[in-house]
């Protein structure tokens, strides 16, 4: 699809938004799978001045329901079945309960009772030469415009409300330093209800011209076929996707020469990957550092040394500066937390359960506790090494990022988490969660190989759990606080 013909279609969309009385300070939810449309929509319901609430799929029943009421979302376009599950009849049966939705729009089949089509009314009815949207009136890019879904550091669902400008700056650091012109194309796997989703298919085009290439559904066998076909210079995904595409595009043997880089997002990069990505594609696997709050915040360069992304998540952009707090000297063994701020990060929370918003500038100097912990890179940059609520050790840090990453070159190990357990004296140590390649390893020689490769024994895992799949989100990433309380109640030991 050209530029022009995707302006049309947003400048018709938010026409076709402004008909159902959508505009300043209204909410409009959208479920849909990665369709252009998706893309033009988020863009249409910005250009009326109201907020988009992207929505993932993986939201349903109660938890979409208390999401829809808190937000006061008075229009929700979705899907019919997708992926087996009806989400315009789940969202029919809590409609009486929701007094401000007014209307519900469903693409992909023929609306029902109290539906309205989204072809009709979005596609087919010329709104946009009806009712042109005003150039002279135009949105105050400081104003919220977005609003995505995260837990947070402090466990309470919240929505995180972003602006144009926020966004524009990640999305500009990017596009600026990497040199992003209209000649690429970019690919992630990831839904258009995340925020790098959103920058890197939808804002970063927009800024620099370049082709973003969406793909309705996940499916690894298609990478390879995609990147030939569309010419993609660009991928950014997780570090679990990025090794699905590796493989896909290994088995296929279909021309990947036009990928420029990779960039890996989400989750610590095993440095196995970093290696195999260079071996096999001959490009570079490029580390980042983001979060919803802030989009992407720091990333390796291209001169940086070919494998840096094993040992570094990279220097921040113009949109975001960074503070490393401890107590003492910072070391893998005492972390320092990181905090950040800046033009890209988002302007405010505002909590699902209690409805109370937050404004950022209006503590701590706008720093924002990102709730990570990092040890400085040598190079200006950062290294992430696990998260404040997933630190393990009684006395002293265990360094699960590097851990995870020794025990996945264990030769029999296909993928790794590592989470902490009490055991019976209420001491707190690691327990290595593993997929296995093959016959999986015993606790004891998974300790010998580690010993061997000169790890320290305070950091070994002194448990070992084997299992099927690791447990993810959508995004990729382990859920470990599922991991330890599964393996904390399978210890007969209460926390």
């Amino acid at each position: 699809m050209s530029w022009s013909r995707y302006a049309d279609q947003v400048e018709q969309f938010a026409s076709a938004l402004r008909v159902l009385g959508v505009g300043p300070g209204q909410v409009v939810a959208v479920q849909l799978p990665n369709w252009w449309e998706t893309s033009a929509l988020i863009l249409a319901v910005m250009r009326t001045g109201a907020v988009v609430a992207p929505v993932t799929a993986a939201l349903r029943g109660r938890e979409l329901e208390k999401l829809l009421a808190q937000l006061r979302v008075t229009v929700m376009v979705t899907v019919g079945d997708w992926y087996g599950y009806d989400y315009a009849g789940a969202l029919a049966e809590m409609a009486e309960r929701l007094p401000h939705l007014r209307h519900r729009v469903v693409a992909g089949r023929d609306a029902g009772p109290g539906e309205m089509d989204f072809q009709d009314h979005f596609q087919r009815t010329p709104w946009a030469q009806q009712y042109p949207m005003p150039l002279d009136e135009p949105v105050d890019p400081d104003q919220v415009a977005l609003v995505l879904f995260t837990a947070g550091t402090t466990g309470e669902p919240k929505g995180v409300l972003h602006t144009s400008n926020t966004m524009s700056a990640a999305a500009g650091a990017i596009v600026g330093e990497e040199r992003i012109s209209g000649s690429e194309a970019s690919y992630t796997p990831h839904s258009l209800t995340s925020i790098l989703s959103i920058t890197v298919s939808l804002v970063s085009p927009v800024l620099s011209g370049s082709r973003a290439v969406l793909f309705d559904k996940w499916a690894p066998g298609r990478i390879a076929e995609i990147v030939a076909e569309a010419r993609v210079s660009i991928i950014t995904a997780a570090a679990s996707f990025i090794d699905m595409i590796v493989r896909s595009a290994v088995a296929a043997g279909n021309d990947t020469s036009s990928l420029r880089y990779l960039f890996s997002e989400g989750a610590p990069i095993p440095p196995k990957l970093v290696r195999e990505v260079y071996e096999e594609l001959g490009v570079a696997l490029r580390a980042t550092y983001g979060m919803t709050e802030l989009s992407i915040g720091t990333w390796t360069r291209p001169s940086d040394p070919p494998d840096w992304a094993a040992h570094s998540d990279g220097r921040p952009g113009p949109a975001a500066e960074i503070d490393l707090r401890a107590d003492g000297e910072v070391s893998k063994a005492n972390p320092a937390v990181l905090y950040v701020r800046g033009a890209g990060v988002c302007v405010a929370y505002v909590g699902l359960d209690t409805g109370a918003v937050e404004i950022l500038c209006d503590r701590d100097d706008g720093w924002l506790d990102t709730g990570d912990l990092v040890v400085p890179d040598g190079r200006g940059g950062i290294r992430h090494v696990g998260r404040v609520a997933d630190r393990i050790g009684d006395g002293f840090m265990i360094p699960v990022v590097d851990v995870e990453a020794q025990v996945l070159e264990h030769p029999a190990v296909a993928a790794v988490a590592i989470v902490g357990y009490f055991d019976a004296v209420g001491k707190e140590t690691g327990c290595a969660v593993i997929v296995a390649a093959g016959p999986p390893p015993t606790l004891e020689q998974l300790r010998t190989y580690l010993t061997a490769q000169g790890m320290a024994e305070a950091y070994q895992p002194t448990r070992l759990e084997v299992v099927p799949v690791l447990p993810r989100n959508a995004n990729g990433k382990v859920l470990k606080r599922e991991l330890r309380q599964r393996v904390q109640e399978q210890s007969g030991h209460p926390a």
